[in-house]
């Protein structure tokens, strides 16, 4: 009587695959590090914008002076972030007055005229999740919007790099750097500065 040959894998056939899978993590370990990089870049320059329009569209709905500000940190030795120098730090703030001194104070989105100051409507701390990334602010580090969603302050430029990854492509480094514009009229984009607009509508 043929005995049956119980199924499964040899002790020979396991170490084989282990090393396969060891190299095949060995060689994809540089792609996931420079997709993590980027993707921290990705991360920071969309809160930006997205804390930036939510100041725009806050100023429209309650037809008042809303004001979206770049800051060092959320406690209240906070300062807005210095202008012309890279900072690693992304934390922001949208108030209807300026912040800076009192970034810990409490959010309410539902607050009237009669809440104290600085009228907190939301915030961000940079450490979420993009705590690598670097910004460079052309313009003002805090942007005030009107009722009818105009800028009252400069025209500002926020370049977003992440120096830890390397340089951006631009530069013919791996990181995909990015750039936050906002106009004088209130329109903001975001962009590569790694292309052009004239000749790419993703670029810059």
């Amino acid at each position: 009587m043929l005995s049956r040959r119980h199924a499964g894998f040899t002790l020979v056939e396991m170490v084989v695959a282990i090393a396969i899978v060891a190299m095949l993590l060995m060689m994809g370990a540089p792609s996931f590090a420079t997709w993590y990089q980027n993707l921290q870049i990705r991360g920071a320059a969309d809160s930006v914008q997205n804390g930036i329009a939510l100041a725009r569209a806050q100023a429209v709905q309650r037809n008042a002076p809303v004001s979206f500000q770049l800051v060092n940190s959320l406690d209240n030795s906070c300062a807005l972030l210095s202008t012309g120098t890279a900072t690693r730090a992304s934390n922001w703030v949208v108030s209807m007055d300026p912040a800076a001194g009192s970034c810990a104070a409490a959010t309410n989105e539902t607050m009237t005229d009669t809440t104290p100051a600085p009228h907190m409507i939301q915030k961000r701390a940079g450490s979420d999740g993009s705590s690598n990334a670097t910004l460079t602010v052309t313009g003002a580090s805090l942007m005030t919007f009107n009722g009818l969603g105009r800028l009252t302050t400069t025209a500002t430029t926020i370049d977003v790099t992440n120096p830890t990854g390397g340089a951006c492509q631009s530069a013919s480094g791996p990181m995909r750097c990015l750039r936050v514009t906002v106009s004088a009229a209130g329109q903001v984009r975001l962009c590569d500065p790694k292309f052009t607009a004239a000749t790419d509508p993703q670029g810059c």
